[in-house]
């Protein structure tokens, strides 16, 4: 066996040498921006009011489709759930909770502001059917399919 063939190859196959990159200082300066950009604290370490997507998961079966949405910090009285048409609108807003007198923020990660999630559902849902529950900052609604009808076979007669 060659000596060369137990060396471990190395990534990017330039053997090892520092490469320049005229793109990797754009790259980070990039990311840089993106980074702070999104930061949620505002002027004076205050939190900024962001626009929130809460993450969902659809599942459904034979009988039902189950939207689980993950609402964390919101209880049940800020979020309001509304059918029109074949269209699902969860909407909700996470407050700023109150800070106490003399208390400096140093650090804050935390989103708040509104949400709006639009969802398209199957024709013939009925709304009234639909039942929504809260446990854990998560959001589950079950929604009943409306029932199929059944293709039925028309016997052809004779005609008199």
């Amino acid at each position: 066996m060659a000596q060369g063939s137990m060396v471990p190859a190395q990534s990017g196959g330039n053997g090892g040498r520092l490469v320049f990159n005229p793109f990797g200082s754009l790259h980070r300066e990039i990311d840089r921006l993106f980074e702070e950009f999104t930061r949620v604290a505002g002027p004076g370490g205050t939190p900024a009011i962001t626009h929130l997507v809460p993450s969902i998961d659809i599942s459904e079966t034979d009988n039902q489709i189950r939207i689980s949405a993950e609402l964390p910090g919101l209880e049940r009285n800020d979020i309001d759930i509304s059918v029109d048409g074949n269209t699902l609108t969860i909407r909700g807003e996470k407050k700023v909770e109150q800070r106490q007198d003399g208390e400096n923020m140093q650090v804050s990660e935390r989103s708040y502001g509104v949400f709006l999630r639009m969802l398209e559902l199957p024709p013939g849902i009925d709304p009234s059917q639909i039942q929504a529950t809260m446990s854990n900052g998560v959001l589950t609604l079950t929604i009943p399919k409306p029932s199929r009808n059944e293709p039925k076979k028309i016997e052809v007669k004779e005609a008199a």
